[in-house]
């Protein structure tokens, strides 16, 4: 079931819940609102000829800080990562889930393409995969408001939650927009298929 604010206030005084830093006046009926950090991660396709899913992508992207109220341009048909100011943290019976705000969406303005599901276990700040889907470019600015995040209980804790060993949890405890690491799971595959030919 979805979490009322009710109880995610209970849940955040709890500690099980943790949303660093917390501006209570965000806590909505059955979400919270988050706001975006000064770190973008841009594509450079001036780097690599294309994506090849096998290899690191960190050479392709770019670290960008915006200073002050400087906003940083997302132009038509353009994709950057994001961040979320915040630090959310989940128990291990809670999952969560990212939303977009409605009215950003009424711009075009997209925040994540699939990665808005948080595994129980979960800690760090949230990567958002921003999209501007609109004919005019839009004007970012750290402290906006950029998304919501509602959170469900499970029907029983998590065996194994997320950052456990042998997960291949790639982005726990991330403080920045991270690149894909994608990567890693295709080194994984080739040699577990390379380990079953040997076998065979």
């Amino acid at each position: 079931m979805v979490l009322s604010d009710k109880t995610i206030k209970e849940e955040l005084a709890k500690g099980r819940i943790v949303i660093e830093p917390l501006d209570e006046s965000c806590l909505q009926p059955s979400s919270v609102d988050l706001h975006l950090a000064n770190q973008f991660r841009v594509f450079r396709n001036n780097r690599l000829p294309y994506i090849d899913v096998r290899e690191s992508v960190t050479d392709l992207t770019e670290l960008v800080e915006m200073d002050g109220d400087r906003p940083f341009i997302l132009h038509p048909g353009e994709f950057a990562l994001g961040s979320t100011l915040e630090r959310v943290a989940l128990p291990d019976d809670v999952v969560a889930r990212l939303e977009g705000k409605s009215s950003l969406g009424r711009l075009g303005l997209l925040i994540h393409s699939t990665a808005g599901f948080v595994d129980p276990g979960w800690n760090g700040r949230l990567t958002l995969e921003l999209s501007n889907v609109a004919n005019l470019p839009i004007a970012l600015y750290c402290g906006m408001r950029i998304g919501q995040i509602s959170f469900l209980r499970m029907t029983t804790p998590v065996e194994r939650p997320y950052g456990s060993p042998g997960l291949g949890s790639r982005y726990q405890g991330q403080t920045e927009p991270t690149a894909s690491r994608y990567y890693l799971d295709c080194k994984i595959e080739h040699k577990l298929g390379s380990d079953r030919q040997g076998q065979g």
